[in-house]
């Protein structure tokens, strides 16, 4: 599939431009764009500009709310529940993340919970953020319904991602991942691109398993009733599929219940509400424990451990978690980056609602690779 590589800052001015277009703030827009193309640097193509399409849905229907302002409804030193009041999930999490982090600061932890938000992007932005101030991070949210659980063949819980920060040396540790083989994003990245799933990614309504990214998507949308996207561990015990179950479940123990928000099989029934997703954040300061750079000190060692372990293949590297994304990020942001023509197509089609000059942006673009649909129907 054809795509079109644009340098950083010409991606970061269309993207602020357009989420100004929106009617968020200069800072506003800033904010939300930074996350977006945190993503994208980092390689992480499923939550980058390729979600832009989805925010502006959201924010025609009603479902994000641009004028939301995210309340603190329960508060201790220790920890809040943040109701979002269904405004751009970007905004109330680097909220909520700052709000851990300074009470973290004053007392050693906090544990930062919120309801009734949107979609926040990726998860490890906020266990970046938490790790830029030298404390361990961690991040969590649920989302709408696409992974179906074990055994069974309708979709409850979210995806569902899990993230874990912590400062070492030359790299922090930092993972990022959902609870699902693959995130919604990268299905919706396949159907593009016209390319098939693997064989172990996603069921169909019957409960097989099924390639077809356009398909699954149906199916995640509730327009066949049933199927989705498969736990980690695929679908079968014997390879684990329960510990995705787990993991997904930890998820939503984290954010909706502790905020008493939706669970992510009743995020589209939050009335007025939009789409009801729930976040957490946790921020720890090392120094409750002792001494912050011996401990520093202690897992960068470990990680070099891992790094300079005896290789399957002496060709191929083996690297700890985070040092590909910082690595991928570097590349990218001296060579560009690469941005499938689908994806281009929508960004065209924004500039038209919004009345931009996409040849300001993007110059004159030939989008004959374009997928039918993703560009044909979005908007018009």
């Amino acid at each position: 599939m054809k795509s079109i590589r644009y340098t950083c800052d010409q991606l970061e001015r269309f993207c602020r431009d357009a989420f100004a277009g929106f009617g968020f703030t200069e800072k506003e827009a800033t904010q939300i764009t930074d996350v977006l193309l945190l993503a994208d640097l980092y390689g992480i193509e499923s939550h980058g500009t390729q979600r832009l399409v989805r925010y502006h849905k959201s924010i025609e229907k009603g479902a994000v709310k641009v004028d939301a302002k995210p309340e603190i409804v329960f508060e201790t030193p220790v920890s809040a529940v943040i109701d979002g009041h269904a405004g751009m999930g970007q905004l109330i999490s680097v909220f909520a993340a700052e709000l851990a982090i300074r009470k973290a600061k004053n007392v050693g932890m906090a544990f930062v919970t919120v309801r009734n938000s949107n979609h926040f992007g990726i998860a490890g932005y906020y266990t970046k953020m938490i790790c830029d101030q030298g404390l361990i991070g961690i991040s969590t949210t649920n989302s709408e319904s696409i992974l179906v659980h074990t055994h069974a063949r309708e979709a409850i819980l979210g995806s569902n991602p899990i993230s874990f920060a912590m400062p070492a040396e030359p790299y922090p540790f930092w993972f990022d991942a959902a609870t699902t083989v693959v995130p919604k994003g990268r299905l919706e990245v396949y159907n593009k691109k016209n390319q098939p799933l693997a064989n172990d990614w996603a069921v169909d309504e019957t409960g097989k398993p099924c390639t077809d990214a356009e398909r699954v998507l149906e199916c995640i949308d509730g327009k066949v009733g049933a199927g989705g996207i498969l736990p980690v561990g695929g679908s079968s015990e014997r390879m684990g599929s329960h510990k995705g179950y787990g993991f997904s479940m930890i998820s939503e123990l984290l954010c909706a219940i502790t905020s008493g928000g939706a669970t992510s099989n009743h995020h589209q029934r939050v009335k007025g509400q939009g789409a009801g997703t729930c976040h957490a954040f946790i921020a720890i300061d090392p120094a409750i424990f002792g001494d912050p750079a011996q401990m520093k000190a202690h897992l960068s060692v470990f990680l070099q451990e891992l790094r300079d372990a005896k290789r399957a293949d002496e060709e191929v590297p083996i690297y700890t978690h985070g040092e590909k994304e910082l690595r991928s990020a570097e590349k990218r942001r001296r060579e560009g980056i690469e941005v499938d023509i689908s994806t281009v197509a929508e960004m065209i089609n924004i500039c038209r609602y919004l009345g931009m000059d996409s040849t300001a942006y993007f110059g004159e673009v030939d989008l004959s690779g374009a997928k039918i649909g993703t560009y044909d129907k979005v908007y018009k």
